[in-house]
């Protein structure tokens, strides 16, 4: 875990080494992605003070699946109703409602040695902080599954007129967002700061537009854009919108403002790691419209978040799984028995040794491009090349002090207008003690500059001083003078962060084959079935994967 991941790639570039490829393309050399207007310093004695590591999800694992080593033959055999394969949110969700449900045979596996998937925190002695997702918002009224576990955790502390009163300490505090542009920090994302009166008018066009679409509803009277996406309508008249861009969808709408562009380009690489030409017009205009969150205490779509981000709901999700979970277990290979059983292989990563689990059904909540590796006889209709995942480079970055500039002072969320990056979130946001100026900063950088598979190669290559050198550019010209004022950087590569919604995947035939089942006792779970990597699609896959498990039993499912 402490070292960099390794990715074998046979055969990719003829008679050319990766990193010879890599080097020949500019992708390793430092400040890849910076822009003319950001000032380049040199990572070998500008940052030579700051202590700083790589890190990611692990790599021995990793390398033992995706290179299929020899692995000793099995030494012991065990028997279980049910296993759960993934203990992202995805697979807690679905061990949760199990046990809820009083379903209570079942093992959840894990192969790093924490839960949690990419939404998954780290600590230090300033600051918990996220080392992926970071928030959620409000959830949708009608949404009564994910309202009472909310509230079964203490963040919906009651109801008041219908309406649920979320708890004041996890609503983000003020000021929650700004954006320096022009030479200002103004507060919100959205640019209006030295906007011409043209593209305010678009941006104002935009909005009414969105507007328009959160209420819009499909002949089948559902929502045209809802969470979980599978709520949502059926009517062709939206679902036409997954086969183009969202950039094709803006262009027919006539909205061209730069600043506009920007600021959608922005959300879409927030939220799917990928620009508004990569995804889809129905997952881009789904980032606006599906959020109809009302709260007795807080504005609509209000955003909820913790020092450690999502980690702080991983917690919540695995708090009484207690011994159901066990990690440092990496599930190498599934397959059936004569009896029509699960085998699955485990492999003990601490102790080296193997082990086969029969289990007379199974959820794998693990990503399409794991699930592939996994399956050896199984036919799924699946077809893996075309799934598309986005890496992403995120650093933790501890600072004594926080040079600040002119207009609106740190937010919770703070974004620099036309840089590479999304920004970074002050992860010590909601605490309420009063300090001295240490502080963590969580800056992500979506790799979207590139075809994925070459982003993530140049992701996996680069060295430390390399990613320092692409980040502390960026964060001078947020904050002159920060590099004085950074004592620690931890940094770390998601390889594959997340499925994003290209076109033609929310609807299309692929998403439809990968939630299918098999022989109904082999049942999926994960947001990859969802197209759209956000907590309330995880927690649904994995109720609804649950759900099936519990229909064998004769357990009528509940919703």
């Amino acid at each position: 875990m402490n070292g960099r991941p390794f990715y074998k790639s046979p055969g990719f570039v003829k008679g050319l080494s990766r990193r010879s490829f890599l080097l020949k393309a500019g992708l390793v050399t430092t400040g890849i992605f910076l822009g003319g207007c950001i000032r380049k310093l040199n990572p070998k004695t500008a940052y030579k003070n700051i202590k700083g590591s790589i890190k990611g999800p692990n790599a021995k694992a990793g390398h033992i699946l995706r290179d299929k080593l020899p692995l000793p033959a099995p030494n012991a055999t065990r028997t279980i109703k049910t296993l759960i394969i993934g203990s992202g949110i995805s697979g807690l969700s679905a061990a949760r409602w199990l046990k809820k449900q009083g379903h209570h045979d079942f093992e959840l596996l894990e192969l790093e040695d924490h839960v949690g998937g990419n939404s998954y925190s780290g600590k230090n002695s300033v600051s918990a902080y996220p080392l992926g997702a970071h928030y959620i918002t409000i959830a949708n009224n009608e949404d009564t599954l994910l309202t009472g576990f909310l509230q079964e955790c203490g963040v919906i502390t009651g109801y008041e007129n219908s309406l649920p009163v979320y708890n004041e300490y996890y609503l983000c505090f003020d000021p929650e967002e700004r954006l320096l542009i022009n030479g200002q920090w103004q507060e919100g994302i959205v640019p209006d700061f030295g906007l011409s009166a043209d593209d305010k008018a678009q941006v104002k066009k935009f909005f009414a537009l969105i507007d328009e679409l959160k209420k819009v509803k499909g002949v089948d009277n559902k929502f045209a854009f809802d969470i979980p996406i599978d709520n949502s309508s059926t009517d062709d008249k939206y679902r036409a919108l997954d086969l183009i861009t969202f950039k094709e969808y803006l262009h027919q709408q006539k909205l061209t403002s730069v600043y506009l562009l920007w600021y959608l380009n922005y959300c879409c690489k927030d939220d799917y790691g990928q620009k508004i030409d990569k995804v889809s017009a129905w997952a881009g205009i789904h980032y606006f419209a599906s959020r109809r969150g009302k709260a007795a205490n807080a504005e609509s779509n209000a955003v909820l978040t913790w020092p450690e981000g999502n980690g702080w709901l991983t917690q919540k999700l695995a708090a009484e799984l207690g011994e159901h979970v066990r990690k440092g277990n990496m599930c190498y290979s599934i397959n059936y028995n004569q009896k029509g059983q699960v085998v699955a292989a485990i492999y003990d990563i601490a102790k080296g040794i193997t082990s086969n689990i029969i289990a007379d059904n199974v959820i794998v909540a693990t990503p399409q491009f794991v699930n592939q590796r996994l399956f050896k006889d199984i036919q799924r209709g699946v077809d893996y090349s075309k799934l598309n995942y986005s890496p992403w480079f995120i650093a933790n970055i501890t600072v004594n002090r926080l040079p600040q500039a002119k207009g609106a002072g740190l937010c919770w969320d703070n974004v620099a207008y036309d840089t590479p990056s999304v920004g970074y979130v002050n992860a010590g946001q909601q605490t309420v003690k009063i300090t001295d100026e240490k502080r963590v900063l969580t800056w992500y950088l979506p790799l979207c500059d590139h075809e994925p598979r070459v982003a993530r190669l140049a992701a996996y290559t680069r060295t430390y001083e390399q990613w320092m050198g692409i980040m502390m550019p960026e964060l001078e010209y947020m904050h002159p003078g920060i590099t004085d004022a950074i004592e620690d950087v931890e940094c770390w590569v998601w390889g594959h962060g997340m499925i994003y919604p290209a076109v033609n995947y929310i609807w299309g035939a692929n998403r439809k084959a990968a939630q299918k089942p098999v022989n109904n006792n082999m049942f999926f779970a994960h947001t990859d079935l969802s197209g759209i990597s956000i907590f309330e699609e995880a927690f649904h896959q994995g109720i609804r994967a649950a759900n099936q498990v519990l229909t064998i039993y004769g357990k009528q499912p509940q919703t």
